[in-house]
């Protein structure tokens, strides 16, 4: 176990001595896998059955991601498992699969005791905390930096004790016996995994496990084969998404289940006024209306009969300041105008020697939505005093906890059943159906399963938040930058995020407890890889009534966006070619200058000459050494139709791959992702309703949208980073500079050709 110097400093300080810091020590558990019959728990992760299929327990959301095969590979690798034989099943919510380097991230958001001791995964303070919070949330691209070590641990020491029961049973050092293929074997002698699972199971693992190498616990190097390291292992997943067998949330059937349909107030703080309860007194099925203070729900014996019955219903709402887009970009520029800046960040001497700025630009985004293809959807069910819930959540305590104190239980008296999700792209880390269901299911007697409709879905959206900013710099005599500031002008967004998920605030509740606060979260991705020696960093909070959260990418899809548009723009008013420009620029950065090489080859980039088309973009999300890199040539043009993107070219180092075909599945659908950001996914709002209450009006992009895209992965021995999000920043500003070659015309507004320049 890791102590900080600092952790020991401060318990002494805190208590006076040792004591206080040795009882942060976290605690140990047992094996929290629940067995069926002929089957045998090894520790926390795995399991195996008299068949020799090994399942392992994966406590991250399945959401597309691939979470549901990554960590049961990396068991099959380290254990000697036959990848036919390998299963994945959700992990109990427990303490024991605490996700400690979110944790560490996130801990602005969770406003440690100790906020010194909160940065660090390896610290006893947060260890503490997310074991006992059984915080196992699944964002930020963090399930390998969580799991892949715990994961190898948990394999080696399985791997050793069915090597240890074979041994006995031939009479030999079980150090000499191998396993793989499902099986272990020693000269000529072998036996399955199935067939020793019982006998293995009564042998205490040694300590420390005997991982097949050393090298990655202690420098982050491959620990098999590089060769097979890539290769592609089959998603456990995709059969059963093929055949329609596989289980989301809007599947579950439980007996006497009824269906229930929503309607929420306009945004935000709605209250229910008034409803006509008789005209959906004859609506066909309906079996019961439920009343909150800010929604009504049907209940009937289908989905659709509830839904039409809440036509019926034609319930209003009263609401004193609705959400109006009008407003929010009026506050809005009123802050980046003349809003009290908050430094968050500056590197060498900031901006003191700013002076005038020899270049500034405003950029403007709007809100922008998630899109996922499944709405909101929960199955719930109270009996004797026992809540179960079916729910598709990134963040399983904060949703049990939530629901648990909807309806006055404790936390033990619920029981959520972890369902994948049809997309989510963060939306789920958000609760509020799981409340919801959990009240219906309480007023109603009986099990009942609520699925939010498009609209629904649209109207309680926590999109990315609106910003306005201002992008400034000194040139030195070279024409490269020498000063850079940002000012940007938004809501405390992640602050905001981290009350309703951590604190169980309303929306309303959530925006006045961070009203005012500076937060450097919503600025990730703006301090220049470049080096830039003078750069300053500055938040404009502002409120503007419009809940906000998270979305995939997060900051770095807007920050990437201002960044790179901006750098095109000082190369090209001062007579430099655009790649040259950054090259110049990256003698810091070797693997980004790497991606961005690589990028212009692929995309055989001319140079980003008028006429040519031809944009370019690069972005690192986190550090130099164990971050992402991605560097991106677009070829767009703009039409009677709007923007045409024609093709994409990426390349991407995301350090030690460890699947090869989920990594570019990942990359390719984050380009995508990427595009429907950059032209549509905008929120606007008349009178607290979204203008958009269908996902064919987001102007995501469909099939026939969808450029040639040509990705190629960089090889690279430094630790995996997740390849989900990287694909996300540099999309907006490579077409935008595509569309700047092809047209002349500057776009410095998200979505591009949403009005302004």
């Amino acid at each position: 176990m890791h102590v900080s110097r600092r952790g020991l400093i401060a318990g002494a300080a805190v208590g006076g001595g040792l004591l206080v810091a040795w009882a942060l020590y976290p605690r140990r558990y047992g094996a929290p896998l629940p067995t069926g019959p002929g089957e045998e728990a090894f520790g926390a992760w795995l399991t195996i059955g008299q068949d020799g299929v090994v399942t392992v327990a994966v406590p991250q959301l399945e959401m597309g991601q691939g979470a549901t095969t990554l960590l049961p590979q990396i068991v099959a690798m380290e254990l000697g498992a036959d990848w036919r034989q390998v299963a994945a099943g959700p992990a109990p919510i427990s303490g024991a699969y605490a996700n400690l380097p979110l944790a560490a991230k996130w801990s602005p958001l969770w406003h440690p005791a100790i906020p010194a001791l909160a940065d660090d995964a390896d610290d006893l303070l947060l260890r503490r905390w997310a074991q006992e919070r059984n915080f196992t949330a699944t964002a930020d691209g963090t399930t390998l930096a969580a799991y892949e070590m715990p994961c190898r641990e948990a394999a080696a020491s399985a791997r050793a004790m069915l090597c240890m029961a074979a041994a006995d049973r031939w009479d030999v050092d079980w150090e000499e016996c191998d396993a793989s293929a499902g099986l272990v074997t020693h000269q000529d002698k072998r036996a399955t995994f199935g067939e020793l699972a019982a006998e293995a199971a009564q042998y205490d693992p040694p300590s420390p496990p005997p991982l097949r190498t050393d090298s990655l616990a202690e420098t982050g190097e491959r620990f098999l084969d590089p060769e097979e390291l890539q290769t592609a292992f089959p998603r456990l997943d995709l059969p059963s998404k093929v055949d329609g067998s596989y289980q989301f949330a809007g599947d579950v059937r439980l007996p006497d289940m009824a269906f229930a349909a929503i309607r929420h107030g306009p945004l935000d703080r709605a209250e229910l006024s008034s409803f006509d309860k008789r005209a959906a007194a004859g609506s066909p099925g309906l079996l019961g209306v439920i009343q909150g203070k800010r929604w009504i729900a049907a209940v009937a014996d289908t989905w659709w009969a509830a839904e039409q019955a809440l036509g019926a219903l034609a319930p209003r709402f009263r609401v004193a300041n609705p959400v109006e887009s009008d407003r929010i970009a009026e506050i809005l520029d009123h802050g980046v105008r003349s809003g009290e800046p908050q430094r968050v960040a500056e590197r060498g001497a900031g901006d003191d020697e700013m002076g005038k700025p020899t270049l500034a630009l405003r950029y403007d985004v709007l809100p922008a939505v998630h899109g996922a293809i499944e709405t909101a959807s929960c199955t719930a069910r109270l009996s004797d005093g026992r809540l179960e819930l079916w729910l598709a959540t990134q963040a399983p305590e904060p949703a049990r906890v939530a629901a648990a104190r909807a309806l006055g239980l404790s936390a033990e008296d619920v029981v959520l059943y972890p369902m994948p999700a049809g997309g989510s792209f963060d939306r789920r880390l958000e609760h509020d159906h799981a409340i919801e269901a959990a009240l219906i299911a309480r007023e109603s007697g009986r099990p009942i399963q609520l699925v939010w409709s498009r609209w629904q879905e649209q109207l309680m959206e926590r999109p990315r938040p609106p910003v306005a900013a201002v992008l400034s710099a000194r040139l030195g005599e070279n024409g490269y930058i020498d000063t850079f500031r940002a000012r940007l002008a938004m809501p405390p967004a992640a602050q905001e995020f981290g009350h309703r998920l951590f604190d169980n605030r309303t929306t309303w509740a959530a925006i006045e407890g961070v009203e005012g606060e500076a937060d450097p979260m919503v600025l990730e991705g703006l301090m220049p890889t470049y080096a830039i020696p003078n750069v300053a960093l500055d938040h404009v909070p502002v409120r503007i009534g419009l809940p906000s959260g998270r979305l995939r990418g997060n900051a770095h899809g807007y920050t990437a966006f201002m960044v790179e548009s901006f750098v095109d723009e000082v190369a090209h008013r001062h007579g430099q070619e655009p790649l040259a420009f950054r090259m110049s620029m990256l003698g810091g950065s070797p693997r980004l200058a790497q991606c961005l090489q690589a990028a212009a080859r692929l995309g055989e980039w001319g140079g980003g000459e008028g006429g040519s088309g031809q944009g370019i973009a690069c972005h690192r999300m986190g550090d130099a050494d164990s971050g992402g890199n991605i560097a991106v040539v677009a070829v767009a043009a703009a039409g009677e139709g709007g923007v045409r993107v024609s093709k994409l070219y990426a390349a991407v180092d995301i350090g030690r791959v460890v699947n090869r075909d989920i990594a570019l599945q990942q990359i390719e659908g984050g380009l995508i992702f990427g595009l429907g950001l950059a032209l549509g996914s905008a929120a606007e709002y008349e009178r607290g309703l979204p203008v958009y209450g269908r996902l064919a009006a987001l102007q995501v992009p469909q099939l026939t949208d969808s450029p040639d895209i040509v990705i190629e992965l960089i090889d690279s021995e430094a630790p995996p980073f997740d390849p989900g999000e990287i694909g996300v920043p540099p999309v907006a500003p490579a077409i935008a500079n595509a569309l700047f070659s092809a047209t002349g015309l500057r776009l410095r507004r998200l979505p591009l050709l949403s009005g302004g320049l």
